[in-house]
């Protein structure tokens, strides 16, 4: 199963929802592979640390690999490095891919990330993370997975661009790739004793959008997470959240 997670707001959690489910199925027994397609490399941090291990090669000297004419091509298993983390694999984000974008497109080379994905199909479990913006690597994920998972905050704001959001996700369907389906929409940094979140869930469900019964709550203890480099699972596994995310992810296995 390829998951992508998507949103074109910035700060709705993607590469944390992201590579925390990733945990959770490395933890679950899945041999599982994080993309991160973002130049800011959030993910990347988040499983190798800020000072942690080189990753090697970079999903941008893939992406570099393919403007460059060459009658040998390398595996996409080339780029892939490993992560502390038992059973968890990355394929590392570099900063390099924003300055790549523009050349990608223009030689339409957004199927190439479902090529590379097709070839690693040791892997049970795939969690894409995307830049906060529908550009080349969104564009080329959303190709490449089976399902999208949105993060929703909580805000007015985000709600308004929910609409917009699974519109874009249905017209690549209709032009890029059928199989593409909406799981769910997550709902992140969840406050239950607020008002405001759980009057525009509850509104967004009577809509009849796809919302995912297990929330997240707003917690402190994520910035933890991101500064030690640990998923929840790793780093407090008796954790309100860790618990939250294991119910998300359990939801999302149960379908």
């Amino acid at each position: 199963m390829r998951r992508v997670v998507f949103n074109q707001k910035g700060g709705v959690g993607k590469s944390t929802i992201a590579c925390n489910l990733a945990a959770m199925a490395a933890m679950d027994g899945k041999q599982t592979l994080v993309v991160d397609l973002d130049p800011q490399a959030n993910a990347t941090q988040y499983l190798l640390g800020k000072d942690g291990a080189d990753p090697g090669l970079t999903l941008a000297d893939y992406f570099q690999e393919l403007l460059r004419f060459s009658l040998r091509k390398s595996s996409p298993a080339s780029f892939v490095c490993q992560t502390p983390f038992t059973g968890l694999d990355l394929l590392p984000a570099h900063p390099d891919l924003a300055d790549l974008a523009g050349k990608l497109e223009s030689r339409y080379k957004m199927y190439k990330l479902k090529e590379a994905l097709d070839e690693l199909s040791q892997y049970d479990a795939v969690f894409i993370d995307t830049p906060p913006a529908m550009n080349f690597y969104t564009l080329s994920a959303l190709i490449a997975a089976d399902t999208c998972l949105i993060p929703f905050d909580c805000d007015d704001f985000s709600r308004k661009a929910l609409y917009n959001l699974l519109a874009t996700v249905r017209e690549i369907q209709e032009d890029h790739n059928p199989r593409l389906s909406v799981e769910g929409i997550v709902v992140n940094q969840f406050q239950s004793r607020a008002k405001l979140p759980r009057k525009l869930v509850d509104e967004l469900m009577a809509e009849g959008l796809p919302i995912l019964g297990s929330f997240l709550s707003s917690s402190v203890k994520i910035r933890e997470s991101h500064e030690n480099s640990k998923p929840m699972v790793f780093l407090d596994p008796r954790h309100k959240l860790t618990k939250e995310f294991e119910a998300l992810y359990r939801n999302l296995e149960s379908n």
